[in-house]
C-alpha cells in the first residue's frame, strides 16, 4: 500500500519547526481509582512522539479513552493519568490541554497532550466542520492508531482529508507492512487459525479466508460447529447448529481450491465447565451426549503443529481451547509453541490471542503482534480500513 510515512518526512528534514498532530491509541485499562493497570499502548505510541520531537517538530498527541459523552467532560474521561504515565516513560512532564479545537500553543521540540478527542462534538460522526478546525491546528497529521483504523471518525479520517500533509506513524506503518506481507503477498503455504466461541461472530472472516489460505484451522466453539458439519456428535458442547450449512460451505470452498479445513481427530472433554473438571481425551467419534469439548486432543495438536512448522505464513486469531484452565490448555500451548518455532512469518491479533502469547512467553518469536482488535478482524474479512483508505488517497493526490 502506497502511503506517506512519518519516518519519510523526518528523514527528509521536513518536520523541523512544523506543527505535528499525532492520533495515537492510548485507550488503556484503568482500575476503579483511575490507575492505569496495563500501559502497552502508551509504550507503543512513544516512538512516533520521539521521532517527531527529535526532528524538531512542535508535537500534539491525542486519543480517545473509554466511552465519554460528547461535549460533557467528566474527570474519569480525562487523559491526565495517561499523560502522567507517558511523562514518566519519556522523562519529562507532559501538559494536558482541554478545549483545544480552536487553538493550541506548542513550541518546536515540545509535546502537549490534547484532551480525550471523543469529548469533541462531532468526533464519532466525522463532522466536516470539526475536522477542518483540527486540520488547521497542524502542518502534518500522523495517524498512529491502528486500533481505531476501522472507524471513520474526526481524528482518524476527517482531519486526514484536510490537513496540509497526512501520513502514517511508525506503529500504523508496521501494521500495514505486516498485514500486506501476511495477506496480500504471503509466502506459501498460508495457514490461518481462527478460533472463538461462535461461528456467527467470525463467519465473514472464515468466508474471506477460505478464498485465500491453504489451510484454515478452526478452534473453540467454532471447531465444534465444524465437527457437526463433518457429521460428528459433540454432546453438550458450545456450537451453532443453525450455521452448520455455512460451515459446510466453507469446507467445500476450501476443498474446491485444493485446500483444507483440518477437522479434529481427537478432543479433550469434561462433564462440566470448570477449572477443576476432570479432563478426558477421546476420539472425535466417541464424544458422549453429556460431554463438553473444551480443547483439541494431543493427536490433533501434533498434526496441526506439523502443518504450522511447514508453513510459509501464519495468521493467528484465537486460542483453540479453554486455555485459561490448565487442564484444557495443551492444545493452545502446542499451537503457540509450533508458531514460535516455525520459520514462517506469523502475525497474531485479538485479545485472547495476545493473552495466550503472554502466557507462554513467546512474544519475541511471533513475527508481528497486532494491537488492533476490531481493526485486525476487519482486515481478515478483506475490508479496506477507512484510515488506510484516506492515507492512500492523500498519497495518490
Amino acid at each position: 500500500m502506497d502511503i506517506l510515512r512519518l519516518t519519510d518526512l523526518a528523514a527528509a528534514g521536513k518536520l523541523q519547526g512544523q506543527r505535528v498532530f499525532i492520533r495515537a491509541d492510548l485507550n488503556v485499562p484503568q482500575d476503579d481509582a483511575g490507575n492505569i493497570t496495563e500501559d502497552t499502548r502508551i509504550r507503543a505510541s512513544i516512538p512516533a512522539l520521539r521521532l517527531a520531537l527529535d526532528a524538531g517538530a512542535a508535537v500534539m498527541v491525542t486519543s480517545h479513552l473509554g466511552r465519554p459523552t460528547e461535549g460533557e467532560f467528566k474527570p474519569e474521561d480525562s487523559l491526565a493519568p495517561v499523560a502522567k504515565r507517558m511523562g514518566e516513560l519519556m522523562g519529562f512532564e507532559i501538559p494536558v490541554v482541554a478545549n483545544w479545537v480552536d487553538g493550541v500553543t506548542v513550541a518546536p521540540g515540545h509535546l502537549v497532550m490534547l484532551e480525550n478527542c471523543r469529548l469533541n462534538k462531532g468526533e464519532k460522526k466525522n463532522n466536516a466542520e470539526l475536522a477542518k478546525k483540527m486540520a488547521a491546528l497542524c502542518d502534518v497529521y500522523a495517524n498512529d492508531a491502528f486500533g481505531t483504523a476501522h472507524r471513520a471518525e474526526g481524528t482518524t479520517y476527517g482531519i486526514a482529508e484536510y490537513a496540509p500533509i497526512a501520513c502514517a506513524g511508525p506503529l500504523l506503518s508496521a501494521e500495514i507492512d505486516a498485514i500486506t506481507k501476511a495477506l496480500a503477498h504471503p509466502k506459501r503455504p498460508l495457514l490461518a487459525i481462527v478460533a472463538g466461541s461462535k461461528v456467527s461472530t467470525k463467519l465473514t472472516i472464515l468466508q474471506a479466508l477460505a478464498k485465500n489460505v491453504d489451510g484454515l484451522i478452526v478452534g473453540g466453539g467454532i471447531a465444534n460447529t465444524f465437527l457437526l458439519a463433518a457429521g460428528y456428535k459433540i454432546g453438550k458442547s458450545l456450537a451453532e447448529a443453525d450455521l452448520v450449512g455455512e460451515a459446510k460451505a466453507v469446507i467445500e470452498a476450501m476443498k474446491a481450491r485444493g485446500a483444507a479445513v483440518p477437522i479434529p481427530v481427537d478432543v479433550v472433554c469434561a462433564k462440566r465447565f470448570a477449572a477443576d473438571a476432570e479432563a478426558t481425551v477421546k476420539a472425535a467419534s466417541d464424544v458422549a451426549d453429556d460431554d463438553l469439548i473444551l480443547d483439541i486432543g494431543p493427536k490433533t495438536a501434533a498434526m496441526l503443529a506439523e502443518q504450522l512448522m511447514a508453513a510459509g505464513t501464519i495468521v493467528w486469531n484465537g486460542p483453540v481451547g479453554v486455555f485459561e484452565f490448565d487442564a484444557f490448555a495443551q492444545g493452545t500451548e502446542t499451537i503457540a509453541r509450533a508458531i514460535a518455532k516455525s520459520s514462517a512469518f506469523s502475525i497474531a491479533g485479538g485479545g485472547d490471542t495476545l493473552a495466550a502469547i503472554a502466557k507462554y512467553g513467546i512474544e519475541g518469536d511471533v513475527g508481528y503482534i497486532s494491537t488492533g482488535g476490531g481493526a485486525f478482524l476487519e482486515v481478515l474479512e478483506g475490508k479496506t480500513l477507512p484510515a488506510f483508505e484516506i492515507l492512500a488517497k492523500r498519497y495518490a493526490a
